[in-house]
């Protein structure tokens, strides 16, 4: 007999987007959820539950509330070392910070001791699965895969790629970049619960030829993820008019190279012009919301009222390291604080949502990962809701789960995380 696992919680569990109709009524709660061969095999009260698997082991969570594990959009781990460095925008942060430290990466043993600490980092702050951005290089691909198969992670990556306006040791060429992300995506991608992004990096530090052969590899492997930055901050389009005269709008640059789809990962996508709104909504595309790195960097603020309701599809994602924080609670935390600034307060479910079923939606994972039904798989975090005077106080006068909730995406870090399961194994 498979290995049961009966867990008793408050488990919530969403029915539907909660950007469509009342919020509060998207999810249910649920007593008992049964694990078994990673997967959730039932949910619902825990008598019927007990009595469908009585040979289950019984792991009770108490008042703990059970959600489907976080999953970020759009990360670097590379920069994991440099998290929170001061007082640059993004061409400055680029130069000053992020290039000197990816340029460590051409070591294979540095770039597995980051994978390993970044990956250890975020599961201890609710995250199960993670797309990430790595270097150059294509050993820090591997070291990113390698550790997360270790953790039995679902993860995705790919190797940034570059062949100008970057320095000697972290540009490759049109043709190596094919070549290398051909080799990893044939390596890794469909490998246990592994997938491969193309990844260009962003339009100024790729050559049109580059991008031309990315879009062609993604051309020759449709199912795969292609990930990008997109219209970060208004100097950066800038630059990329001045690179690509001849281009309509930003969007453009990837458009004309086969880099646009509904696989696609546009992060911060803040400043966007009515063309490039209408083309990513009509292809399907996901635009990923870096709210803490939007703030730190000084990028702007993206508009998640006006996305949502014109239709697009949008993931959450820390973006680190110039986001500045592990956590997807306080991840979801700065997206309420920029949807105060933007003219809408996003409800504590649709914060939740973004950040678990909304952001694995975006990664085209939605049958898999995100949220908690009969099938999906296991990966899950055990949230305590009065993990810190402050948020126990405001908790206890809760009237209803949401508000429960909101405390501890306002003020909740990882001591708020009490138990993560991957693929139904506690870690």
């Amino acid at each position: 007999m498979t290995d049961q696992t009966l867990i008793t919680a408050q488990i919530l569990a969403f029915d539907r987007t909660p950007f469509d109709g009342d919020p509060a009524q998207s999810a249910r709660l649920h007593e008992a959820l049964v694990i078994e061969g990673g997967h959730i095999a039932a949910l619902g009260p825990v008598s019927e539950v007990r009595a469908a698997y009585p040979q289950a082991r019984h792991r009770d969570m108490g008042a703990h509330l059970i959600t489907a594990g976080f999953v970020d959009a759009h990360v670097h781990y590379p920069q994991t070392a440099m998290i929170a460095s001061w007082g640059k925008r993004l061409i400055d942060w680029l130069n000053t910070y992020t290039f000197p430290e990816e340029m460590r990466f051409a070591d294979p043993a540095y770039a597995a001791e980051i994978a390993g600490r970044y990956l250890d980092l975020t599961l201890a702050h609710g995250t199960t699965t993670t797309a990430s951005y790595c270097t150059i290089h294509p050993a820090s691909v591997t070291a990113f895969f390698e550790a997360a198969q270790a953790r039995g992670l679902r993860a995705v990556a790919g190797k940034t790629c570059m062949d100008r306006n970057a320095p000697d040791g972290l540009r490759d060429t049109a043709q190596s970049a094919y070549d290398d992300s051909r080799a990893l995506l044939d390596r890794w991608h469909g490998v246990d619960r592994l997938s491969y992004a193309i990844t260009p990096r962003f339009s100024p530090t790729s050559s049109p030829e580059q991008l031309g052969a990315l879009g062609h590899l993604w051309a020759e492997h449709p199912d795969c993820l292609m990930q990008t930055h997109l219209s970060e901050q208004t100097d950066e389009i800038e630059w990329v008019q001045a690179l690509y005269p001849e281009a309509r709008d930003y969007l453009d640059t990837y458009e004309a190279h086969g880099l646009l789809g509904a696989r696609g990962l546009y992060g911060h996508a803040i400043h966007l012009t009515p063309r490039e709104r209408d083309r990513l909504r009509e292809v399907g595309a996901a635009l990923i919301h870096c709210p803490t790195s939007n703030t730190f960097i000084g990028s702007g603020l993206f508009d998640m009222a006006a996305r949502v309701a014109e239709g697009q599809r949008v993931g959450l994602a820390t973006d680190t390291g110039g986001g500045s924080s592990f956590s997807m609670l306080r991840t979801m935390a700065a997206a309420y604080e920029i949807g105060q600034l933007t003219g809408t307060a996003l409800h504590p479910a649709q914060l939740l949502w973004l950040g678990t079923a909304g952001s694995a939606q975006a990664l085209h994972m939605g049958d898999l990962i995100g949220t908690i039904a009969p099938g999906m798989e296991a990966d899950l975090v055990a949230l305590d809701l009065a993990s810190t005077p402050a948020i126990a106080q405001r908790a206890g006068r809760a009237e209803d789960i949401w508000e429960a909730l909101f405390p501890t995406i306002m003020m909740g870090d990882d001591r708020a995380v009490a138990q993560v399961w991957v693929a139904g194994r506690a870690v």
